[in-house]
């Protein structure tokens, strides 16, 4: 008897084989006709019900085809417009000065219309001026739209052209943000100015270890708060006077740190008090606390508590092709800093003074499979459900637990 072939097999196998409850329809034209009926009876009782929750129009996502759109490509110095009117003609082209002036002079002398950016270090700012004009704001969302690896041009004036197009007929490809508010952007800066602070001090503690053993000596182990007492009189008596000077800038940079963790906490206490429930879990101080309060800014951005891992980056990048489904490292999209700071939190959980509870529990199942790396995947698995489940502290104002899951009858 004759042998199938392989892909003479999977199509037999694939013939016979049908998920369960799947019924094939018998007349595909029959199925179309009963499928348009059922839509037309659903907008129907829609427009008679005046139901205009679903209704992209009702969120500002829809089309605009009866105003005008601007595509504006920023720039550090000049920005690149293009303006197209209701029928999608180019009407102007040009450039404008990156400064509130120059936003105000454009947009106070044209009707309003929508206006597409792009998210990057000043499309805060141009949003609130533009808004204040009364036109409408779209800030597309760059990492999540179609990359320029396949465009053979890629210029000024063509970005602008292609933000008008996209923000005219097809606005949710744009993937569109909303910026935070400015009162939490200024409070957010007070931590990234002290985690500059942190990075440079960082920088400076290693350069010195560094130089002192390129003479043959070591520096003894410390804190970096602790670091300009406890080394000034270890170094070498030949770069003494040179370190020196570098040693009371590691001291200045600890007294800034300091003044900043101050204000932090006590912002903390007073004007973000919901960071109080954050801190019940060991391992979340006032500065992650904080970071995730303000970088997160409205909890109800996120249907799920889950939702958080992926909007922070903690979840592995996804390059599937057919049959392909190769292990990725984590996306690494959203802030960096809170990211950081949660893998931080993280080790101490699964370090030697980290308590007993159930994502220490987990990190410790994790790294019990062996592997190169596998303290390190632990440590991000660790963060990604502390992530998770800091919102759901966050949103339910509940007590935390640490042996949520124990056995009571075992305990």
């Amino acid at each position: 008897m004759k042998k199938l072939s392989e892909s003479q097999a999977k199509r037999k196998a694939n013939g016979r084989t049908r998920k369960t409850g799947e019924r094939m329809p018998q007349d595909t034209k029959q199925a179309m006709t009963k499928l348009v009926a059922e839509l037309t009876h659903r907008l129907a009782a829609e427009s008679a019900a005046g139901n205009t929750e679903n209704d992209p129009r009702a969120t500002g996502v829809c089309p605009n085809l009866n105003r005008l759109t601007v595509g504006i490509d920023l720039g550090d110095k000049r920005s690149r417009y293009c303006i197209l009117g209701p029928a999608g003609e180019t009407l102007a082209e040009g450039d404008l000065a990156t400064t509130k002036e120059g936003f105000d002079d454009m947009f106070q002398a044209i009707a309003a219309s929508r206006v597409v950016i792009e998210v990057g270090t000043h499309s805060a700012w141009v949003r609130d001026v533009v808004v204040s004009w009364g036109h409408e704001v779209l800030v597309a969302n760059a990492r999540l739209m179609d990359g320029t690896k396949r465009r053979k041009r890629k210029n000024d004036r063509i970005d602008a052209y292609k933000l008008a197009r996209l923000g005219r007929v097809d606005p949710q490809s744009l993937y569109p943000i909303l910026h935070r508010s400015t009162e939490v952007r200024q409070d957010l800066i007070i931590l990234r100015a002290r985690d500059a602070l942190v990075c440079v001090r960082t920088e400076l503690i290693n350069t010195i270890r560094g130089l002192v053993k390129s003479l043959g000596g070591r520096l003894p182990k410390c804190s970096s708060p602790s670091f300009p007492d406890k080394v000034a009189d270890s170094l070498p008596a030949q770069v003494r006077q040179v370190l020196l000077p570098l040693v009371s800038q590691v001291k200045t940079l600890t007294e800034s740190i300091a003044t900043y963790d101050q204000r932090i906490e006590d912002l903390g206490n007073t004007k973000y008090q919901q960071t109080k429930l954050l801190r019940q879990v060991k391992g979340v101080g006032p500065i992650t606390a904080l970071a995730y309060v303000l970088t997160l800014e409205h909890p109800e951005r996120f249907p799920k508590s889950r939702d958080v891992g992926p909007y922070l980056g903690l979840v592995p990048r996804q390059e599937d092709s057919g049959d392909k489904q190769p292990q990725l490292g984590i996306s690494k999209a959203g802030d960096q800093m809170l990211r950081r700071l949660l893998v931080g939190s993280a080790h101490y959980v699964l370090g030697p003074f980290g308590p007993d509870m159930d994502l220490r529990r987990y990190g410790l199942r994790l790294c019990e499979r062996g592997g190169k790396n596998a303290k390190k995947r632990a440590a991000v698995a660790v963060a990604r459900k502390l992530a998770v489940l800091l919102h759901r502290l966050w949103t339910s104002g509940a007590i935390y637990e640490p042996l949520r899951q124990l056995n009571p009858a075992a305990a």
